[in-house]
């Protein structure tokens, strides 16, 4: 390369950092330390060295693998499509306190199957990355008289549906007709006490012997590749103990238990627990990948927004009524909230990565 040529090139600005490699969640892919090419990076990324005194070998290398990438050309309209989150409907019917469904429940909105099912048909065209379409936000997907058919209309377009749910709609006969049509990607099932009382407190709903008549019935049972009991709570002893009860109880089913300290939704929500303080600097994100990179948030009106952390939709980055899933995801919108989270551009003192957890600073 000749020196005009070397000035093309820079370290690409939304590479996640850390202590001993590099993680690019445009290419998903990751440089170690000790692997080729991998300190003159680093040198790179410190500005210890300049391009032109790197190895030649080097530099094809990182050219070639991504973690170089032109100067001279759009960086924010560039993604990796991986998880989808595709709300059919707006309606929880519980008020859990770990959820801001609790505080502010939304208008009863229900997404038109025709709508579903041409997004989905646009969808399929990143099936080369898309790992799961989550078929719920803020609502519980069970709900819907249309879920069995939205499980089939994504299968149907070569989709991997993926389910968050309290289990109070996981009938017998719906579990049977997934099964039969070939059956969930992923079942994560949000069960956070076996104590009656305290799952009607926390819950606003006493669902807790429907949902283990449920949950007896399909644990082992091949709903999914692979199926969980999540157990949300605040992180003390209770929730210890309700870990170790829940464990217990689906020991030798299917269900993998994970345990999980509840969030403030970018303090959204009051739970008691300790704040994230403002942050100051952004560097990116790391909520399950990369949520301005690496997914895409739908709610039931069709419009789309920048994360799942934003409950109130303030950051609204399309709409697919009157957009295509290509223009969102190439879209400026969505590419003014990846330069702000990931730091290439201020973001107002109020943004909301700026109060999550999830931010990499």
């Amino acid at each position: 390369m000749s020196n005009d040529q070397q000035n093309d090139w820079q370290v690409d600005p939304y590479l996640h950092v850390e202590a001993d490699n590099f993680y690019n969640p445009l290419t998903d892919q990751r440089l170690r330390k000790g692997e080729p090419a991998y300190q003159t990076l680093r040198n790179l990324y410190k500005r210890k060295v300049r391009l032109n005194q790197i190895p030649h070998v080097d530099k094809d290398f990182l050219v070639q693998q991504g973690w170089l990438v032109p100067t001279h050309v759009d960086l924010d309209g560039r993604f990796r499509l991986k998880y989808v989150s595709l709300e059919a409907h707006s309606v929880c019917n519980q008020a859990c306190y770990f959820c801001p469904v609790s505080v502010a429940p939304r208008q009863h909105h229900f997404m038109p199957l025709e709508l579903y099912e041409r997004i989905a048909l646009q969808l399929a065209d990143y099936k080369n990355t898309l790992e799961a379409v989550f078929m719920n936000n803020y609502n519980e997907p069970t709900i819907d008289k249309h879920f069995v058919k939205q499980v089939e209309i994504l299968r149907s377009y070569g989709l991997v549906p993926a389910v968050l749910t309290n289990g109070s709609g996981l009938t017998l006969e719906r579990i049977d007709t997934i099964i039969e049509m070939g059956g969930l990607g992923y079942l994560s099932v949000n069960l956070s006490t076996l104590n009656q009382h305290h799952y009607r407190h926390d819950r606003g709903k006493d669902h807790l012997n429907l949902v283990l008549r449920h949950l007896d019935y399909i644990k082992d049972l091949p709903v999914a590749p692979l199926m969980k009991i999540v157990v949300l709570g605040r992180g003390d002893d209770q929730h210890r103990a309700d870990y170790q009860e829940i464990a217990a109880r689906f020991a030798g089913s299917r269900f993998q238990i994970a345990s999980f300290k509840a969030n403030d939704r970018a303090q959204y929500l009051a739970l008691e627990m300790k704040s994230t303080p403002a942050h100051l600097i952004l560097r990116g994100c790391e909520q399950m990948g990369s949520r301005p990179l690496h997914h895409l948030h739908i709610t039931a009106q069709g419009s789309c927004v920048l994360c799942c952390q934003d409950y109130g939709e303030q950051y609204v980055v399309g709409d697919l009524t009157r957009q295509t899933v290509a223009e969102v995801l190439a879209g400026s919108e969505l590419a003014r909230y990846r330069r702000w989270s990931y730091g290439r551009e201020k973001a107002p003192d109020n943004f909301i990565c700026r109060k999550c957890i999830f931010a990499r600073t």
